[in-house]
């Protein structure tokens, strides 16, 4: 009976329009209500979907974009990213969180949420347990900043260039960003989706650093290809003569990247156990609303002066 639920759930988590919080949801109560099923198949398969989602996410994404996106643009984001990477790494020492965790939750409220914890994954070697906690604390906070960043701005007072700029530097995840954006206005949407690309751009440096800095003494670097495949597929985006199907093409891909990632995250879930979540505890929830929290106002502070 629960490999019928599974397999019900596994197929559901792939229809369009499924939201990622609810696949990892889906994913963690069947893992804790039924102890799991195929965790062999569940493993090797939200490895390959992952990287092959952060591929196809690629795809979506304009190289000439994000380096329109401006000198000062550039400069906020060179300084949040090195900011936000070590105030995560001291708040996880602080709350002696463990390492993995602690970066993935680091390097997903520095660049852009689930993709660059997608990313960064593989190359630290983090496990179900570890990568499902990092990507529920970022998705948890990238939910809530999309409801409550328009009213706080328009409380404060922030034009639509100043909150664009705010949006794309404290929100995690590219859809939130473009959605707080778009409820703000057009130019606040244009301004947070052009710096937005600026950070995802960092996936790529952030993939080979951590290989260096986190690879096993004595042990070969191991190139993370399908970070070398994400900003290949970006630049056959950007240089691809544009037409109707090539435009049709990239969006079935994004599409199917996204909801690639949503059966990544039930698979993920769906091989969780109660002594895994305890081993892992609540402190990278704190550490991540922390350091969510401290980059919000840091970040607010700077475009409003």
């Amino acid at each position: 009976m629960k490999k019928v639920l599974f397999v019900v759930l596994l197929v559901a988590s792939a229809f369009p329009g499924v939201p990622s919080v609810a696949a990892l949801a889906a994913g963690l109560a069947f893992a804790l209500v039924t102890g799991g099923v195929f965790p062999a198949f569940s493993k090797k398969a939200s490895r390959f979907l992952l990287q092959a989602a952060v591929v196809g996410i690629g795809f979506g994404m304009n190289f000439n974009s994000a380096i329109r996106s401006g000198g000062a643009g550039m400069a906020m984001t060179v300084v949040s990213v090195v900011f936000v990477m070590f105030a995560g790494w001291a708040l996880g020492r602080m709350m002696r969180v463990d390492g993995k965790v602690s970066y993935l939750v680091s390097a997903g409220t520095a660049i852009c949420g689930g993709s660059a914890i997608a990313a960064v994954a593989p190359v630290v070697k983090a496990d179900d347990s570890q990568i499902s906690v990092s990507l529920g604390t970022i998705f948890t906070l990238n939910a809530i900043a999309l409801f409550i960043f328009p009213p706080i701005g328009r409380i404060i007072g922030l034009t639509e260039i100043q909150f664009g700029e705010w949006a794309a530097i404290a929100i995690h995840d590219t859809s939130s960003v473009v959605g707080a954006g778009a409820a703000y206005g057009a130019e606040a949407l244009q301004t947070a989706t052009l710096i937005k690309c600026t950070r995802a751009l960092w996936i790529l440096p952030l993939a080979f650093a951590t290989t260096l800095i986190m690879r096993e003494k004595g042990a070969k670097i191991s190139v993370p290809w399908f970070i070398v495949f994400f900003v290949l597929a970006m630049l056959i985006n950007t240089f691809m003569p544009q037409c109707e199907a090539w435009t049709a093409f990239v969006k079935v891909v994004v599409a199917l990247s996204k909801q690639a990632m949503c059966v990544t995250l039930f698979l993920i879930g769906s091989t969780l156990s109660l002594s895994s979540l305890r081993r892992v505890g609540v402190r990278p929830l704190l550490q991540g609303v922390a350091l969510w929290v401290l980059t919000a106002a840091a970040s607010l502070m700077i475009v409003m002066w």
